[in-house]
């Protein structure tokens, strides 16, 4: 007998049961709902035989492990459908993404949306068969000759023959594919499925190797799940900052710089008052600013190690034969601020903030709008500190995030990511470090997911996953822990023993690239931004060509107080001005006619609550300055 924890609860099973067994042992109702296992940590299939006492968790479709195991498996799905509608298919691979899965195809004929029907008839086909994925293993030698036909495959498998590792596949009906899993127990597990997009995708991602097809789907257990995420796909095209940003005149790309966008007057309005909205909040919680040059030579980059480790991103240029490194982050720059004068350890914390322009080198089929751009401001900030003030210094900075997000209604989730293979600095600083940040967390009642090897080079870090309007969450904010930085640029305060020490910092921003917050607040808001934030506050409709010098009157009364506001002059007709407002997503419209100029007043519309009836313009400003001090959200 073997003892299986469950929720920290042992029971006793027979050496040898499966997951599988064990849910079922539970309830059918967990059983039907099981995709996958978690055994001491590791997912596995529910199939796996159990020969130790162990930890054991049943993953769902609720669980995000869970999700990856249902949509894997419905990617093989994929693969078998269109190795049966085209037969003679090259199929290379297929993995389980955020929202959904892919997999790629060569074929003789690229495939396109029309021919979705007909793959998703046979994939239900399929589901309905109910294959059992049936997991088996062979030496490199007999792997290559199942996989003879497979010439993607095969070149997977050479990478592995070296060391002799044993390779896995799956098989299911008349399909099998190479994977590591894990898998559903079959099948006609998935429930409802959709084919979303399909493009084309080089091999390994790179430029010179063949173009492949690339199909994507998602797949739900319910229908209902499916449909509810078809109908947010629709609301998310209409959010789609790009299109948005167009029509709202906030910024626009060029082919002559790609990944490099051009902010518009409107556009800029919205940044610069976004940045406004940073430095005042920063100022509050005790940051000074400092700006750093976009350009340092390599001997910086080499002293931080982000020649050695980053280098890849980077441009780089030669001035007066000297090899420079154009800046990726604020960092080094930051380094040099605070060497550049002697510290006390009275001075610490010492908080300094940069909003610094940064250049990174992106692949080209990766750029996507303001999401994935190649120059960005980045609301970096540096704050240095005592061993003994980490974590006070930690729990303050997740004040700041929660104090800026909710200004836009943004939720969150927090994300410690550990020690990367590339790395520096010992192994029992980085082990200190990380239970910093998780004791840090853990004392405010916040919680966290660990994400194993993904922190920066120099430090592990806690990553804010935001949710938006339609649940989709963007990684934004983040707070690094760095003890390698000080120690390679040498920095030092003067303690109160009059003796040198090393500081401590973390590098931490909280809209991550402003053009990439904008990209997110954009779509999270449908682009009906608060009022503080809007770039046209209010709209004046004059009625007719005789109240136009009435509405200029109003206009100039509400810019002298501070409002940003527009007089729409054009000879059109009110309500086709009304509603061009309203596409512009303008928070108030003023009507201005006969009535409205005889009483002093303004006739007002908002964007969503519409008709708000008449009112004096002095009235109209004390509403509108209430709300732009309380930054609500309408």
């Amino acid at each position: 007998m073997i003892q299986i924890s469950l929720k920290g609860e042992p029971r006793e099973f027979e050496a040898g049961v499966t997951p599988a067994e064990v849910a079922r042992s539970i309830g059918m109702g967990l059983y039907n709902a099981a995709c996958a296992a978690r055994v001491d940590g590791k997912v596995v299939d529910l199939r796996t035989p159990l020969q130790q006492d162990c930890a054991l968790e049943i993953l769902t479709f609720d669980d995000p492990e869970g999700k990856r195991a249902y949509w894997h498996t419905t990617s093989h799905i994929l693969a078998q459908a269109v190795c049966r509608l085209y037969p003679g298919a090259k199929f290379a691979i297929g993995p389980a993404i955020e929202n959904g899965f892919y997999y790629d195809f060569d074929l003789p004929a690229a495939l396109t949306p029309e021919d979705f029907p007909k793959i998703e008839a046979e994939m239900k086909k399929i589901i309905k068969e109910d294959h059992p994925l049936e997991r088996f293993e062979l030496a490199p030698p007999a792997a290559l000759e199942k996989m003879a036909d497979q010439e993607y495959k095969r070149e997977l498998i050479a990478e592995h023959a070296g060391n002799g590792e044993q390779i896995s596949f799956y098989a299911q009906g008349d399909f099998t594919d190479l994977c590591a899993g894990p898998h559903l127990m079959s099948t006609g597990k998935v429930k409802a499925v959709k084919l979303t997009a399909v493009t084309g995708a080089y091999w390994r991602g790179n430029a010179k190797n063949k173009m492949l097809t690339r199909v994507y789907g998602v797949s739900f257990p319910k229908q209902s799940l499916l449909d509810a995420h078809l109908a947010m796909l629709e609301e998310a095209k209409k959010r789609d900052h790009r299109k948005l940003g167009k029509e709202l005149g906030l910024f626009m790309l060029a082919d002559e710089g790609p990944g490099f966008p051009f902010f518009l007057p409107k556009g800029m309005v919205l940044k610069n008052t976004l940045l406004d909205y940073w430095r005042k909040v920063h100022k509050k919680y005790g940051y000074q600013e400092i700006s750093t040059p976009i350009i340092l030579n390599r001997e910086l980059w080499e002293r931080s190690g982000h020649w050695e480790h980053y280098k890849q991103n980077m441009y780089t240029t030669v001035i007066d034969d000297v090899p420079y490194g154009i800046k990726p982050m604020n960092c080094p720059g930051g380094m040099l601020v605070y060497k550049s004068e002697p510290h006390s350890y009275r001075e610490l914390p010492l908080r300094v903030g940069e909003l610094g322009l940064v250049h990174r080198h992106e692949l080209s089929g990766t750029l996507h709008g303001l999401f994935r751009v190649r120059c960005f401001t980045q609301d970096d900030a540096h704050v240095f500190m005592t061993k003994d003030q980490m974590q006070d210094v930690i729990q303050e900075t997740v004040r700041l995030f929660d104090e800026v997000y909710s200004v836009f209604g943004l939720s969150y989730e927090i994300e410690l990511s550990t020690m990367p293979e590339d790395h520096i600095g010992t192994l029992e600083e980085w082990a200190y470090n990380q239970e910093v940040l998780k004791n840090a967390i853990t004392a405010m009642g916040k919680t966290f997911t660990v994400n194993e090897g993904d922190g920066a080079f120099y430090g592990p870090k806690l990553d804010f996953h935001l949710s938006d309007s339609l649940g989709r969450t963007w990684q934004c904010g983040t707070i690094q822990l760095d003890s390698q930085l000080p120690e390679r640029f040498e920095l030092e305060y003067t303690g109160q023993d009059n003796l040198k020490h090393r500081p401590v910092m973390i590098h931490r921003v909280v809209f991550g690239s402003i053009e990439r917050f904008i990209g997110v607040i954009t779509e999270h808001l449908a682009g009906a931004f608060p009022l503080w934030l809007s770039p046209v506050q209010a709209v004046i409709l004059p009625i007719a060509d005789r109240h136009h010098a009435y509405a200029e009157a109003i206009a100039q009364q509400l810019e002298a107080a501070g409002l940003r506001v527009e007089c729409d002059t054009r000879n059109e007709k009110i309500g086709y001005k009304i509603r061009e407002a309203q596409m512009q997503k303008t928070p108030y419209m003023l009507v201005v006619g006969d009535k409205e100029a005889e009483n002093g007043e303004v006739s007002v519309r908002h964007r969503k609550d519409g008709d708000l009836g008449a009112m004096t313009a002095e009235a109209f400003l004390a509403k509108a300055k209430a709300e732009i001090e309380s930054m609500e959200i309408r």
